[in-house]
């Protein structure tokens, strides 16, 4: 069955956004972004609230940048192709390969995991992702983690009312101090 991964980066204090919606801290080098490259690789489908959707349209279009480097279009080149499904309320229509959610999130990810496609399912954006948590649909978190306090803005960890163990798959240093953290949620056995 394919996984479901919430992957992104966040500041030591938790936050994927600072409180001006300043994200800058999170531009990664170049072994990040070869990381974060590989990452993608093992994407099946990306899931994408509107305003995680809209900022990823970049990329859309980004292969017709000339000022991109390498890396950037390599990862350009996988993000283009790769299947979206956006959930939002107020657009009516999407571009690439993208689709708007038919259904509720809980369903489009019961129909993804039954689909004989490969790779993970991938969701982004804090909003989806806090819903998906509530709902017990995350299997792994991926943080990688900057060494920076921006002091609030919108947290990474969702915020509900019971606990989530996890348990620790994955660790990894980077040299620009960024470390990335790999948990998977702990099922409880069923007696």
């Amino acid at each position: 069955m394919r996984s479901v991964t919430y992957s992104m980066g966040i500041s030591l204090d938790g936050y994927i956004v600072g409180p001006h919606n300043d994200f800058g801290w999170t531009a990664p080098d170049e072994e990040v972004s070869r990381f974060v490259t590989d990452e993608i690789r093992e994407t099946g489908v990306h899931l994408l609230g509107r305003r995680l959707y809209e900022t990823m349209l970049f990329w859309e279009t980004a292969d017709q940048d000339p000022s991109l480097d390498a890396s950037m279009l390599e990862w350009a080149a996988l993000w283009k192709p790769l299947p979206k499904v956006v959930f939002s309320t107020t657009l009516s229509t999407v571009q690439g390969n993208a689709r708007l959610a038919s259904g509720g999130l809980a369903e489009e990810i019961e129909r993804l995991r039954a689909e004989p496609a490969q790779g993970d399912i991938a969701i982004g954006g804090a909003a989806l992702a806090a819903e998906a948590a509530a709902l017990g649909l995350i299997d792994e978190y991926r943080a990688r983690v900057y060494p920076v306090l921006v002091g609030g803005g919108i947290p990474f960890f969702p915020q509900h009312e019971r606990r989530v163990d996890l348990e620790l798959v994955e660790t990894r240093t980077f040299g620009s101090r960024v470390v990335h953290l790999r948990y998977r949620v702990a099922r409880q056995a069923v007696l």
